[in-house]
């Protein structure tokens, strides 16, 4: 069995990574040489997201992780890039306002400084 460590304590997001694993392997031998682990079940701090880009955290949380249990690790970043902000809040997208996890504080100040008059709301999650 090969330890698959998901670089997140987010349990859904564990979730959907154990499911899309079993979905897109069609050899059941093979996905149940799968054992998907969260960080959770170790001793590590949170990984201080340092990147510039998407990609940079995610692949800091994955090599971290996998150093720090010494198994494979899978990462993820992701946040909304609001056009008419530049892309913001992209990679802060989590503590935009200032307080990490605080989606009602986010979300205030992201209509607040879209509230200017932009008509161009246009955005993406990435």
């Amino acid at each position: 069995m090969t330890d698959l460590v998901i670089a997140t304590r987010n349990k859904g997001k564990i979730a959907e990574i154990a499911r899309i694993l079993r979905f897109e392997n069609s050899d059941p031998a093979a996905t149940q040489a799968i054992e998907v682990r969260s960080v959770a079940e170790f001793d590590i701090d949170d990984v201080d997201e340092t990147g510039s880009t998407f990609e940079e955290n995610a692949l800091l949380k994955a090599l971290t992780v996998a150093r720090a249990t010494g198994y494979a690790a899978l990462a993820d970043d992701s946040g909304l890039s609001v056009d008419a902000l530049g892309g913001a809040p992209g990679i802060y997208s989590a503590r935009y306002s200032g307080v990490h996890g605080d989606d009602a504080a986010n979300i205030e100040k992201l209509l607040n400084e879209l509230s200017n008059g932009r008509l161009d709301r246009s955005a993406r999650f990435v």
